[in-house]
């Protein structure tokens, strides 16, 4: 019909692209310490304006500064920066190893490791986390012995999860990891029902859910959401804005929200948002919604914002989608180098020590991946039997499966 209005789709689109100068002045962020700290019985609608600034403790001084300060001492700091360069050296050698051809894949964790590893100081033993493929820093906070993980990414005769998994996709219960899932989102609902099923038995463990932001599109997302506001369920609802979900940028999935925190609002469960690469406001912000679950208060969704510095996999370049140099201009820095700098700031590190320190974490992670090694990688050495694809499947295995195995020779 004449003047009649033709209909037309909204596609979003990312700042720059490939060839562009880097941008993030669209980024808001917070000056360190100006945020409030809440206390954890706080009714969410007073803080509904957590969902949209940003939590920070340290400042461009290396002070850690405001009410969420204070929680770490210099040992529980140094400790924290152990981990994240151990995560780190960690992801070169297994990087360097996927391209040798000694695994099939990795995802490595490059400007994001404070993120869970500051996240796993709040829990206890017995509390549950429900990771994503980038969690790592969960286990190797928790001294989880590298030489397995090793063993789990070469699948050899000592891999743990005798080869039933994709490379880095880790399990470990007793150090509460839930098995990895390559289908994102499942987590998030899984970790909702054992938190449930926790409070129903009237225990003390807490869970704690992880997504990152192209995955909150997922339908497990929002019904994750539904059942912990329902049932007030005692968990932690993790959102990891890295600012990619593989290819395309994280406006796709928040589509017209202004932060993915702010979802959190229309299921009445607080929300905040913090920055993902202060290990300081990362623990803090962890143990209040870890208190605030453990206390039977509910759940809470935490976003952090950081940045995926590196690929998404080893099956990725993202040079075909965003510009080489952006990584280097992302406004909230390093979390390893801010962390290493406050130390020094209080005089609990130095330059000296930094250096004694990474070459201390090369030689045990070169050290695990010998031992690793001595038992196979992907095409050489040693192999989990074909035998362990009929156990553990059942609690007692049925007559079939017996059948079936004894058919194939073990």
């Amino acid at each position: 019909m004449a003047g009649e209005t033709r209909l037309s789709l909204h596609v979003p689109e990312p700042e720059v692209r490939p060839g562009d100068t880097p941008d993030f002045s669209n980024v808001a962020i917070d000056r360190a310490g100006t945020i409030r700290r809440p206390e954890i019985d706080v009714v969410p609608e007073e803080i509904r304006d957590l969902a949209f600034s940003i939590i920070r403790v340290l400042n461009r001084d290396a002070e850690a500064v405001g009410p969420w300060s204070g929680l770490l001492d210099a040992d529980e700091l140094r400790d924290g920066l152990r981990h994240m360069m151990t995560l780190r050296a960690f992801d070169a050698r297994m990087m360097l190893a996927q391209r040798q051809g000694k695994t099939s894949f990795y995802m490595q964790h490059l400007g994001e490791e404070a993120v869970a590893c500051a996240f796993r100081k709040a829990l206890a033993p017995g509390d549950m986390n429900f990771p994503t493929y980038r969690q790592a820093g969960l286990l190797i906070a928790d001294d989880y012995p590298l030489v397995e993980m090793m063993n789990q990414i070469f699948s050899n005769e000592r891999d743990p999860l005798k080869g039933r998994q994709l490379p880095i996709m880790y399990s470990s219960r007793a150090h509460g990891f839930f098995s990895i899932s390559g289908n994102l989102a499942t987590q998030f609902v899984q970790a909702v029902g054992w938190a449930m099923a926790s409070a129903i038995k009237h225990d003390s463990k807490i869970a704690a859910a992880w997504i990152g932001d192209g995955s909150t599109a997922e339908s497990d997302f929002h019904a994750g959401l539904v059942f912990a506001s329902t049932y007030k369920a005692p968990v932690v609802l993790n959102i990891v804005n890295n600012q990619w979900a593989i290819s395309t940028f994280q406006g796709i999935a928040r589509g017209g929200a202004g932060t993915f925190a702010a979802r959190g609002h229309g299921f009445a469960i607080p929300a905040l948002r913090v920055d993902g690469n202060d290990y300081l406001a990362v623990h803090a912000v962890a143990r209040w919604a870890v208190e605030r679950a453990r206390a039977n208060l509910g759940p809470t969704l935490v976003e952090y914002v950081t940045y995926r510095a590196g690929a998404h996999s080893t099956s990725d370049d993202p040079t075909a989608y965003r510009p080489q140099t952006e990584s280097d201009s992302w406004p909230l820095g390093d979390p390893v180098m801010r962390l290493k700098a406050h130390l020094i700031r209080i005089g609990a590190w130095s330059e000296e020590r930094h250096a004694q320190a990474e070459a201390e974490i090369a030689d045990t992670v070169v050290a695990a991946q010998r031992e690793a090694e001595r038992h196979g990688t992907l095409h050489a050495g040693g192999h989990p039997s074909p035998r362990d694809m009929f156990e553990g499947v059942y609690a007692e295995m049925p007559p079939h499966l017996r059948r079936q195995r004894q058919r194939a020779g073990y």
